[in-house]
This record gives structure tokens, C-alpha cells and sequence, in this order.
């Protein structure tokens, strides 16, 4: 309203007292860039990938499969060449048949998902395990991943070695490969 003062702004200025990191090195790599081009990682996505591929083709077939079985049996019971009793046990079939799909798409989507987790499960342990055989080899302090979601709100690019990461990974996919088999 008419003659009401504009809240005073208040101090953004962050109460922390600067130190001295004495030469500590810090760098960063992108996640993104992870998953884009460790040729490890690349790989076990392309495994998962062609997994539920496969699983999601076999549902497809499966539900053809009932459809076209409930299409040929409703045209034969509306032709009049089915009895009672047969069109109970047709009933009774598709039925199982829908259970069966069912229970496909439960158990097998669930060993993908398991799968999916235990592969990314293992590969970030890898990848935790080289990023401190990189750290030790180039002197770095602490190296930190960068991310959507993640806690680093903003990191200047100078740090960024995401590059260079990911090169050092892939040159050592031999070890992690046979360290994971």
C-alpha cells in the first residue's frame, strides 16, 4: 500500500573466514562425460540396453501372441463353433495366458533391474578406486564429481579434468575389467 517502506535487504555476504588451501589441488570431473565416454561404462549400459531389449521384445510377443489367440477364438464363438464348455476353457487359457505375461514381465524385469544395479554398482567402486590411483599420480588433493543433482553448485572450469579423467580411465579398462570379472 501507499506509503509502506521497501524491506531493508539483508547481508548476503557469507560469514567464512578465508584461509590459506596452501597449494591444496582440487579438480573435478563431469559425470555426464562418464557415462558418455568411459568405454567400460558404455559398455555395460550397451549390455543392460540390449537386455531389456530383448525382455521388451518377448513381452511384445507374448502379448501378440494373447491377442491374437483371443481374436481367432471371439470370431470362432461368434460363428457359433464354440460350445459352452469351450468357450470356458478358451476363457480359462487366455487368462493364463495373461498370468504368464504377467508374471514374465515381474520376474525378468526385476533380474534386469538387479542386474543394471549391480553393474553401475561395480563400475562407480571402480571408478572411485582409479580416481585415487589418478589423484595420487598427479598430486591432487581432492577430486570431486560434478553433476545434475549433485553438491557442487559451481567449480570454475580451470578445474576441470573430466578429460583427461575419463582418458586415464580408459587407458586402464584392462585392470577394471579383469578386477570386476
Amino acid at each position: 500500500t501507499c506509503g509502506e517502506k521497501p524491506a531493508p535487504k539483508k547481508d548476503t555476504m557469507p560469514k567464512v573466514e578465508a584461509r590459506s588451501l596452501g597449494g591444496l589441488k582440487i579438480a573435478y570431473y563431469s559425470n555426464d562425460s562418464i557415462k558418455a565416454n568411459f568405454d567400460f561404462f558404455v559398455k555395460e549400459e550397451g549390455i543392460i540396453k540390449r537386455k531389456q531389449k530383448v525382455f521388451e521384445s518377448e513381452v511384445g510377443r507374448r502379448t501378440k501372441a494373447y491377442e491374437a489367440f483371443i481374436t481367432k477364438k471371439d470370431a470362432e464363438a461368434r460363428g457359433g463353433l464354440l460350445s459352452q464348455n469351450e468357450i470356458a476353457q478358451v476363457q480359462q487359457r487366455a487368462q493364463e495366458m495373461q498370468n504368464q505375461i504377467m508374471q514374465y514381465q515381474q520376474s525378468e524385469g526385476a533380474k534386469i533391474e538387479e542386474q543394471a544395479m549391480k553393474s553401475l554398482e561395480a563400475v562407480n567402486k571402480k571408478i572411485e578406486a582409479m580416481g585415487k590411483k589418478y589423484c595420487e599420480k598427479h598430486h591432487i588433493d581432492i577430486l570431486l564429481m560434478h553433476g545434475d543433482g549433485g553438491q557442487i553448485n559451481f567449480i570454475h572450469q580451470n578445474m576441470d579434468v573430466t578429460t583427461e579423467f575419463v582418458n586415464f580411465l580408459n587407458e586402464n579398462q584392462a585392470q577394471i575389467e579383469k578386477e570386476l570379472n
